[in-house]
């Protein structure tokens, strides 16, 4: 698959290896697989639709967590949308996100990530993250948990014409990072994401403590599974050589 062509972005660096196929690139999910902001963010929902007068339940409102606003909320109040309704709740779930669920910063990171991305950038893998965030919330969440120099390209649903489960995000992400689709892998915690890893040839590996359950992941054929943020970095690693990039590499620019 030729991603820079496809997506527009420079050349992708490299070719298949005498070795076989490497990962050389890993594309990040970011909630619920970077970021433990499902409690968070579920309780905002819940709080965002009793406002418009619908009751929704923890796990309605866990099902919702992962879509663009726009879907989530619509299914949430059950009306399309772009009813004003769904778009008030949109403007006051943003409006509310930065005092309900930035505040929390590091304390949002699941344990490991920090540890972990800079052991993928040690081993030479070159970082993004691919989110149906807006690339500003999705950098601003970032940036609270410490982690935002840890990796490169952030494309948010903002950035596509077409979101989850499209694979137009993470080809467009690897295409930043000039790596061939094939060599990269996407880490997610929902079927989608999965899916849409399938889709662009990507490595699917998928974290168990996220949104989706071990059974609807490995639903998808292929998918790695794992059950830690060190168990992603092990599969990773050990599906390419260690480049002997050193511990402590310059920052990526955003």
């Amino acid at each position: 698959m030729r991603v820079a062509t496809e997506v527009g972005e420079r050349p992708v660096r490299g070719v298949r290896g005498a070795g076989g196929e490497t990962i050389r690139a890993a594309v990040f999910d970011l909630d619920g697989t970077l970021a433990n902001t499902l409690p968070a963010i579920s309780k905002l929902l819940i709080k965002v639709a009793s406002e418009q007068g619908c009751s929704v339940t923890a796990r309605q409102a866990a099902a919702a967590i992962g879509k663009p606003p726009g879907p989530a909320f619509g299914r949430l109040l059950g009306r399309p949308e772009d009813d004003s309704r769904v778009q008030a709740a949109i403007s006051r779930y943003r409006e509310l996100f930065a005092y309900e669920v930035l505040c929390l910063g590091p304390q949002l990171l699941f344990p490991g990530v920090t540890a972990g991305l800079s052991a993928l950038r040690a081993h030479g893998v070159e970082l993004a993250v691919a989110t149906s965030k807006t690339t500003r919330s999705a950098e601003a969440l970032l940036d609270v948990m410490g982690i935002r120099d840890l990796v490169g390209p952030v494309i948010g649903q903002d950035m596509v014409r077409r979101g989850k489960p499209h694979p137009e995000m993470v080809l467009r992400a690897a295409g930043r990072l000039g790596v061939a689709a094939w060599q990269s892998a996407y880490v997610g915690d929902t079927v989608g994401d999965m899916r849409m890893a399938v889709t662009a040839r990507m490595e699917p590996v998928a974290v168990t403590y996220g949104v989706g359950t071990f059974g609807e992941l490995a639903g998808v054929a292929g998918t790695r599974m794992c059950g830690s943020f060190k168990d992603v970095v092990s599969v990773i690693a050990a599906a390419r050589p260690r480049s002997g990039v050193k511990v402590g590499a310059q920052p990526r620019r955003r």
